[in-house]
């Protein structure tokens, strides 16, 4: 993987990765793919909208189908179908969130699989060989995720287990054939210096890529964005920046702000399951009574198949009558939104006109105190 700095507008950065499955422009925004697919879409889906990495899942993939099962099938890219780029995370926020089902400790962490009750184990050194079965372009090192609130004590003895794993990690990816890249992760609660120190802890150890780990995980919105500045300052500036798990279209944008070049989130493909689709002017739940007889299309500046072809009152209609398109269709517009969001950001700070990007998109978009209740409060898309 080879990444270059284009172009930058204050603290916002225009860039490029390079990989095995082409180029990504950055920032950008990463549909997840769980379960080898992007909930709802086919390849070519996530291709005509501009999508040219996704996420997969190791912890879900480790389990079914299994990573031995992928590698025999000539790896991810093949078995999904899917011909860009692919990222793959560790498992170690899905671990941590089956909280009354596993056991941590510096070997790894013990659990017991919800899908058949098994006793598993997950190591570091397992976590990279998963994802070097898997084939992925970018494999995460194993952190723990640290629940907030937490004490200082628990933070420096979570931080002090996630830069062992990490270490580890790197030892064990060390060993492969260097076709993948290998990304830290920078965790450390929501204590400023800590966060600090793990950041230069680290940047020490080395590694292609840095990520912002624990965060959106209830910290105030404030607290995140301040956290995630401190952090991303302290990187290189030569190597990408990764946000994990956030956010809303807001938090894209001042996270790009603030010097971020990678997002994932489930939001755009979960919350489309659950009604609610992410307009340029803000959100719209579209079961409520008031779309029934509206003709109008989801986003009038959206050019997604969904709104050049079908009306508020029409996905209505079919979400109400819980038509299997009507997630199809919300799920399209979505991802097509956040990737267009993505591409303007881009174009902004190529331009140079950044913060006149920023200042336009607060002037359409309402941010919403909060989304439609949803299933799963978790993150992950299981």
């Amino acid at each position: 993987m080879r990444f270059e700095l284009l172009a930058t507008d204050g603290a916002a950065r225009r860039g490029r990765l390079t990989t095995a499955h082409g180029a990504v422009d950055t920032p950008v925004f990463m549909p997840v793919g769980t379960q080898a697919t992007v909930k709802g879409l086919t390849p070519e889906d996530l291709d005509t909208a501009g999508a040219r990495i996704v996420l997969g899942n190791t912890y879900h993939l480790f389990l079914r189908p299994g990573h031995e099962l992928i590698r025999t099938l000539g790896g991810l890219h093949r078995f999904m179908g899917w011909p860009g780029a692919i990222l793959t995370d560790s498992g170690g926020f899905q671990v941590w969130s089956l909280a009354k089902l596993r056991t941590i400790s510096n070997a790894g962490v013990e659990f017991r699989a919800p899908l058949d009750g098994s006793t598993r184990c997950l190591t570091p050194e397992l976590s990279i060989e998963i994802q070097r079965a898997l084939g992925a372009d970018i494999a995460m090192v194993l952190d723990e995720c640290l629940a907030y609130p937490a004490t200082r004590e628990m933070t420096e003895r979570s931080l002090a287990l996630t830069l062992r794993w990490a270490e580890r990690c790197r030892d064990a990816h060390a060993k492969g054939d260097g076709a993948q890249a290998l990304f830290g992760i920078v965790q450390g609660g929501s204590d400023e210096d800590l966060r600090g120190r793990a950041a230069a802890a680290t940047v020490a150890l080395g590694f292609h890529g840095y990520a912002i780990g624990g965060m959106a995980v209830g910290e105030p919105k404030a607290r995140m964005y301040a956290l995630t500045e401190l952090v991303a300052r302290a990187l290189p500036a030569d190597r990408p920046r990764y946000l994990m798990g956030v956010g809303k279209p807001e938090d894209l944008v001042e996270c790009v702000a603030r010097g971020v070049d990678m997002f994932d989130c489930v939001l755009p493909t979960r919350n489309a399951r659950n009604g609610q689709a992410f307009t340029s002017t803000g959100t719209v739940t579209i079961k409520q009574a008031q779309w029934t007889r509206d003709a109008a299309p989801l986003d009038a500046a959206c050019a997604c198949y969904t709104c050049r072809h079908f009306s508020r009152a029409y996905l209505r209609h079919l979400y109400v009558a819980e038509e299997l398109l009507a997630y199809r269709l919300l799920t399209l517009h979505n991802v097509h939104f956040y990737l267009g969001l993505m591409a303007a950001m881009r174009e902004a700070i190529v331009a140079r006109a950044f913060d006149a990007f920023r200042a336009r998109f607060y002037a359409r978009y309402a941010v919403s105190s909060g989304d439609v209740p949803l299933d799963d409060p978790q993150r992950s898309e299981a």
